[in-house]
């Protein structure tokens, strides 16, 4: 077997910088206390990474009141305070049929219980709106507009710009799932009129699992998702009504915090225009390499336009997972095979009852690794007959 071949950070990064490991390290080490929790230095240290951390993002996504920024556990929790704090019985919302399930579910759930009416608009099969459809859509209970920047099967980069035009000309709220798009493409919440930006530390911003965060206009005042601890305003029984306290009740994750800190730090170094680079060239480079298998469909944009750096292909009379499965055991490659918890986007390719395979690329991957995945599906599949 060959060395192992890491592409799967479509779903978390790997390896994280040494530059994470050892702020995790120095976390546990040296700051150690409860945030918020102490007058002591040891927690007045930990509570600086914190405000480090929440500094760092703010710059990144252009945000004005890094308060405004509260840490969650992963992207789903973003989205799930976003959309439950703010969708009320009768309000319609406009999504994509691009969406995770991160979304998808929580709509289904509000549009049973509570009436939110919804409507997911579609896609063509590179992924991409008509965005005079999404305009017809608008209604005069519309509350809501949510979509991913980037689709996590198809590659395909909405216009997050032009829709957040539209959503703030209609007075809807603008939710982004940036899963896929933050620490690779730019993102600025008041150039792009985002109102709710929710995205995790464990993929492009190469931080640990278990870290992520929502930045919430100053304009919204969401309910919040959890109510407890806060250390701050402990003689009320009600929730803080100050941020991020509001929607940060319990012990933060530290210690995934200050690996999150490092690893935006280490985006920051390299520059996302650099990364979006270094990710196309790669993603180029594979399509060109197997464009000429039999059978072979690429799901997404075409060659030469633009998307993340992700690539998920079908092979005709080929089953998916076992593509995946010959590829790790036969040549170490890790790949993602399935549904990619999004059935809508897999609807719009054709590829419901298949599934796909998806390879994704991050900041250290290398052409050599490339290289590997091409040498592996030509020895596989080269020469093979369609079925």
């Amino acid at each position: 077997m060959n060395e192992f071949v890491y592409l799967d950070h479509a779903a978390t990064s790997w390896p994280k910088p040494p530059e994470v490991v050892q702020a995790m390290m120095d976390a546990l080490q040296h700051a150690g206390a409860n945030a918020g929790r102490g007058n002591y230095s040891l927690a007045m240290g930990t509570g600086r990474v914190l405000v480090r951390a929440r500094m760092a993002l703010a710059e990144l996504f252009g945000v004005a009141n890094a308060q405004d920024i509260a840490f969650t556990h992963n992207t789903t929790m973003s989205l799930n305070m976003a959309i439950q704090g703010t969708l009320r019985p009768g309000d319609h919302v406009i999504s994509t049929m691009t969406e995770h399930n991160s979304v998808r579910r929580p709509l289904e759930y509000l549009r049973r219980t509570k009436g939110v009416e919804v409507d997911y608009l579609k896609v063509d099969l590179e992924g991409q709106l008509d965005l005079q459809e999404l305009k017809k859509t608008f209604k005069s209970n519309t509350r809501m507009v949510i979509c991913s920047h980037s689709s996590n099967l198809l590659g395909s980069i909405l216009p997050i710009g032009e829709i957040g035009n539209m959503a703030k000309a209609y007075g809807a709220v603008f939710l982004v799932d940036a899963a896929q798009s933050a620490g690779s493409l730019d993102i600025d919440v008041g150039k792009m009129n985002i109102d709710l930006l929710a995205f995790p530390g464990h993929k492009g911003l190469l931080g640990p699992q278990g870290t992520g965060g929502l930045y919430i206009s100053p304009e919204l005042d969401l309910e919040p998702l959890m109510h407890g601890g806060t250390g701050s305003q402990s003689e009320n029984s009600e929730q803080p009504n100050v941020r991020p306290d509001k929607y940060e009740a319990g012990t933060q994750n530290t210690v995934g915090i200050a690996g999150l800190l490092a690893g935006v730090q280490k985006v920051q170094s390299l520059g996302t225009e650099n990364i979006r680079k270094h990710e196309w060239n790669l993603i180029q480079s594979l399509m060109e390499g197997m464009r000429d298998i039999s059978g072979m469909r690429f799901l997404g944009p075409a060659e030469g336009v633009p998307r993340t750096g992700l690539l998920s292909f079908v092979i005709e009379g080929e089953e998916s997972a076992q593509i995946a499965h010959r590829l790790d055991r036969e040549y170490g490659i890790a790949v993602r095979a399935g549904m990619h918890c999004t059935p809508l986007a897999h609807k719009a390719a054709g590829t419901l009852q298949s599934g796909a395979v998806r390879v994704s690329v991050g900041v250290d991957t290398t052409e050599q690794d490339v290289g590997m995945m091409l040498h592996a599906m030509r020895e596989l599949y080269s020469g093979r007959r369609s079925r």
